[in-house]
């Protein structure tokens, strides 16, 4: 049961966590207006897709989650 209590715990901080990205993802400068992030306006278009800043958000939880599998 240990092993599925410290899963339930991660997993309770990580939703901590993205819910407070969410809340307040807004006050971050950078965070969606980086360069290579491709958005499209068009007269009765619009598309965004933050291709930057998935990736930089994927490389730091690749980091973070290797630094939490080595503990």
């Amino acid at each position: 049961m240990e092993p599925f209590g410290k899963m339930i715990l991660l997993l309770g901080l990580f939703l901590v966590i993205l819910g407070l990205i969410l809340i307040y993802g807004h006050h971050i400068p950078f965070l969606g207006r980086l360069p290579g992030d491709i958005h499209i306006h068009k007269k009765n278009f619009s598309f965004y897709f933050p291709l930057t800043t998935s990736i930089l958000l994927s490389i730091l939880l690749t980091l973070l989650f290797s630094l939490l599998r080595r503990r």
